[in-house]
């Protein structure tokens, strides 16, 4: 009995987690917009999880206090990223520091760019600082 508690200590939480990764995909927006959604997925005082839907663009800025963690789930898009032009798609990671300057440009797929983001801490919007590119 405690070698298959022991086995169902070290297998559910494998489960569980990798049951979150195969769900991101069929995570979806709850009502139509017209340029960018967001869904808050998960948050505690160390972080914020979103998931976020891009159809066009999003406007320079950048965090004073947060690093802001993204993965693409879904689509391709170019992005200025630190002064330089890059091209992000699915299955893409990138750490954007705090202070760092970002925005999305142009969606290159029919579908929206739909990202995971994790911000660290705690996300409220508050720090969200606008720049023209």
């Amino acid at each position: 009995m405690k070698k298959v508690l022991l086995l169902l200590l070290f297998i559910v939480p494998g489960l569980v987690s990798a049951q979150l990764h195969a769900e991101l995909k069929q995570i979806q927006p709850d009502q139509e917009f017209e340029n960018v959604y967001v869904k808050k997925i998960a948050e505690d005082s160390l972080q914020s999880s979103f998931i976020i839907w891009i159809k066009q663009d999003v406007k320079g800025h950048f965090h004073q206090q947060h690093t802001e963690n993204i993965v693409v789930i879904e689509g391709r898009a170019e992005m200025l990223f630190d002064g330089r032009r890059i091209i992000v798609k699915e299955g893409d990671y990138l750490n954007i520091p705090k202070g760092t300057r970002h925005s999305v440009t142009k969606v290159f797929s029919r579908k929206p760019l739909k990202v995971l983001s994790i911000q660290a801490p705690n996300f409220d919007g508050k720090d969200r600082v606008f720049v023209i590119d």
